[in-house]
């Protein structure tokens, strides 16, 4: 009875749809007009993806280090390494490059070679000075090489800070606003101010300017992003219709496949702008996603059309069958499809979640297109012509059908073997696995901007900035003597570590402060000792209000403290290693009861994040594998069939695991989403031939072999062509530039492909296998869903 009301439902809604095309269609222009209007809401990410939640440790942490001393994320780096720089002609235009830096309002400060200051010490008023350390233009190559000498050789303060005293590398640092570091005047200055002017001044000059930080690295990396996204689409778009065409050997039914993958693009951009999302690597890929999604639906329906016109020539019959016999079944497919982004949603990161409401919003939506644009545009066509059927007995396909046939018929004992062989091996390779990730490790490998980063990394080791914030809890704690000690002993330690480069803190200002006392002689860049401190001090804070140079390294109290060190781009793995190398270190400095110690910065809040969304994301596909397991459930009533339907596709998901651990890819945000990706799109095969098979059972008085063979023959083609279509649209993710990207597309494509095989081998092996104890009244009840009605196997007989 149930069935039948819902067979009834369809029928219905096929009425309804073949009655009011006109209005469809104008409905369907006009919301994609309004969808249209939202693009401008879109918004570019400006900031690093937050993988973790608002209320997390690590979180609250890094926001109590920028209440406390601002954004850290805004300086620029520079550098040349070539010794013709230090020429009259080529340092003077260095030092106006930087007087051009400075001039723009998005640059708050530049510290170069131009503007840097000498303290020196002003005996007559005991106080300390700073003096410029070039006064205009230089004229001569003596002035240039005495400069150099003082440079290198006399100033360690600006060691590892401007220079390279090893390789002779100079630095510029730039310091940008932080109140537009965050926001879409960053990309402007960047793109069409800093880039430009950079590449004046390398053409005039011939040297080569290497530019990297965080915020130069965040721009272009959107920039790419951007970039991507026609490339992407064009790609999909060209590589289903030719996959599309090939099989039905028809350009209507390609056009109208296109219009509708079309429509579904331009509502996803509307989406995104409509719900205000950021466009961030993720979100960049569900246009495409959505024309690889969207083409197995237009499949199914067109099949669905071609087969009723060959079978009697009615186009009203064959258009009202599309919508009540397949419209189901699409419907069903679609939402285990949805259910596996869905469960992205509830990671608690911003960035999935977002990904994870738009993907399935969008596919609900191109299910809505697809079962509402092609019957009705259809209806205004001429029936199909011969030749647009001949496909339907193509010699290959009945070929690759008669083979899957035999081989389940034949080779059962063989397709086991090889199942439990792959299992075996892939969890040898599930134990190779390792978690890992970084900042950078995704990004474009060919990019300049990303060899620039290595450049700086083998030169001043990172631009990953770590802070370590110590409060004193003292007011003025900070500048006694034997806290400066316990911080220069942890930046003794942080020394040690390679991956780190040398710290930067008030104990640099304190040592600058004995050198200078000292005449400039670099010997003394050390600690005062306790009969040096009180007159270096008294100079110092006669000078404070001058030279401001405390506010970067010491809060406006004088309690809290910060140590600034950059780490070079190393996965999560040794990250994690190193934040627990350096807990260690600053515990046995600094006691707990006397010391509040925060180690913190973006790196490592990153590092966090990825830890934490691999966590997640191993709950999200249990959640995705529960939630189409009570689909199931609710479709087949029997527990027995749950278990049987789960391994074919459970099997590739462990394959992938695999593959990726005896490969050396690493679980990451990126690869991870592969497998509720995966899972939720192989389903749907499984709902098809499962549905099909019950039907089988019942019209041949539950003959097992001449169910399970019927099954196959029916829905095998249908299975090829979509999992065809899907294998290549998501290598299509393989031209991506960034790693992670490209990991997706390949890995989800490897993925697909052999569920298509474990579904057309493994699941009628199994029913074959097992068929005492599935294929009966008992186990098989009613379905709550009936995916092919049984009008719709009687007809098709």
């Amino acid at each position: 009875m149930g069935s039948r009301k819902r067979t009834g439902f369809w029928a219905i809604l096929a009425r309804l749809i073949l009655r009011n095309r006109i209005l469809i269609l104008a409905l369907i222009v006009g919301f994609t007009i309004f969808l249209g209007t939202q693009w401008k809401y879109m918004r570019f990410t400006y900031t690093e993806a937050n993988l973790l939640p608002d209320d997390h440790p690590a979180n609250i942490e890094y926001d109590k280090f920028l209440k406390e001393f601002g954004e850290e994320g805004n300086l620029i780096v520079i550098a040349i390494k070539d010794s013709s720089l230090f020429t009259p002609d080529k340092f003077n235009a260095w030092n106006k490059l930087s007087k051009q830096i400075n001039a723009f309002p998005e640059v708050s400060l530049v510290v170069s070679t131009d503007n840097l200051k000498e303290l020196k010490k002003n005996t007559d008023k005991k106080e300390f000075e700073l003096q410029n350390f070039v006064n205009g233009k230089v004229t001569s190559q003596q002035q240039v090489d005495s400069l150099k000498n003082v440079l290198f050789n006399k100033l360690p303060f600006y060691e590892s800070l401007l220079i390279n005293k090893k390789t002779q590398t100079v630095r510029m640092a730039i310091y940008m606003d932080k109140e537009i570091v965050n926001t879409a005047v960053r990309k402007d200055f960047v793109i069409n101010d800093f880039v430009p002017l950079i590449h004046r001044f390398e053409k005039k000059t011939g040297l080569n300017v290497h530019v990297s930080g965080m915020p130069y690295i965040r721009t272009l990396n959107a920039q790419t992003i951007v970039d991507e996204i026609p490339i992407f689409l064009a790609a999909a778009l060209i590589v289903t219709s030719l996959i599309f065409f090939f099989f039905f050997r028809s350009f209507r039914a390609t056009f109208i496949s296109m219009i509708v993958v079309i429509i579904g693009v331009m509502w996803a951009f509307g989406f995104l702008g409509l719900l205000h999302y950021e466009i961030t690597v993720l979100t960049a890929i569900i246009p495409p996603l959505i024309i690889v999604i969207g083409i197995p639906n237009c499949i199914f329906l067109i099949n669905k059309y071609q087969q009723e016109v060959q079978k009697h020539g009615n186009q009203a019959k064959s258009l009202q069958r599309v919508i009540s016999k397949i419209g189901n079944a699409t419907l069903m497919t679609n939402a285990t499809t949805a259910a596996g982004f869905a469960t992205f949603i509830v990671t608690g990161s911003a960035l999935l979640t977002q990904f994870g409401i738009v993907a399935s919003i969008n596919i609900v939506a191109i299910f809505v297109l697809s079962l509402l644009i092609i019957p009705t545009v259809y209806s205004f066509m001429p029936l199909p012509k011969t030749k647009h059927l001949k496909h339907l007995n193509t010699k290959w396909i009945v070929t690759f059908v008669s083979w899957m046939e035999k081989t389940v018929k034949h080779n059962r004992i063989t397709i086991f073997v090889v199942a439990i062989g792959l299992l075996a091996l892939s969890i040898v390779g599930i134990y190779q696995m390792r978690v890992s990730g970084s900042l950078i490790e995704d990004m474009p490998k060919s990019a300049p901007f990303v060899k620039d980063i290595r450049f700086f990394e083998k030169e001043f080791d990172g631009v990953l900035p770590i802070e370590i914030m110590v409060d004193t809890k003292r007011k003025n704690g900070v500048m006694n003597l034997s806290n400066l000690r316990r911080m220069e002993d942890l930046e003794d330690e942080i020394r040690d570590i390679p991956e780190l480069s040398s710290p930067i803190s008030v104990t640099n200002l304190v040592k600058y402060a004995k050198q200078a006392y000292y005449n400039g002689n670099p010997k003394y860049y050390q600690l005062p000792t306790n009969q040096e401190k009180a007159f270096i001090l008294s100079y110092a804070a006669k000078s404070g209000n001058k030279s401001n140079l405390l506010s970067s390294f010491v809060d406006s109290t004088g309690q809290v403290a910060r140590i600034t060190t950059f780490m070079k781009d190393i996965g999560t793995d040794r990250m994690q290693a190193i934040e627990n190398e350096l807990d260690k270190k600053v515990n046995k400095v600094f006691p707990k009861d006397r010391f509040d110690v925060t180690i913190t910065g973006k790196a490592l809040v990153f590092m966090k994040g990825t830890n934490y969304l691999v966590k997640n994301l191993i709950s999200s596909l249990a959640l995705a594998i529960a939630l189409i397991s009570i689909f199931m459930a609710y479709m087949f009533r029997s527990f027995k069939m749950i278990i049987v339907s789960l391994i074919p596709n459970i099997l590739p998901l462990l394959i992938t695991a695999g593959m990726m651990g005896f490969l050396g890819i690493p679980i990451k945000p990126s690869t991870i989403l592969v497998f509720s990706i995966a899972f939720g799109i192989s389903v749907d095969d499984t709902i098809h031939f499962l549905s099909k098979y019950r039907q089988e059972l019942e019209a041949n008085d539950w003959k097992i072999k001449k169910s399970v063979y019927n099954a196959l023959r029916e829905t095998g083609v249908s299975m090829f062509y979509t999992s065809i279509v899907l294998f290549f649209g998501f290598s299509v993710f393989m031209i991506s530039s960034f790693g992670g990207t490209k990991a997706l597309g390949g890995l989800v494509s490897m993925t697909l492909l052999c569920a298509m095989l474990s579904n057309l081998l493994l699941l009628p092996a199994l029913l074959l296998a097992l068929e005492r104890n599935i294929a009966n009244k008992e186990v098989l009840k009613e379905p709550n869903i009936d995916i092919l009605t049984p009008e719709d196997d009687e007809e098709e007989d």
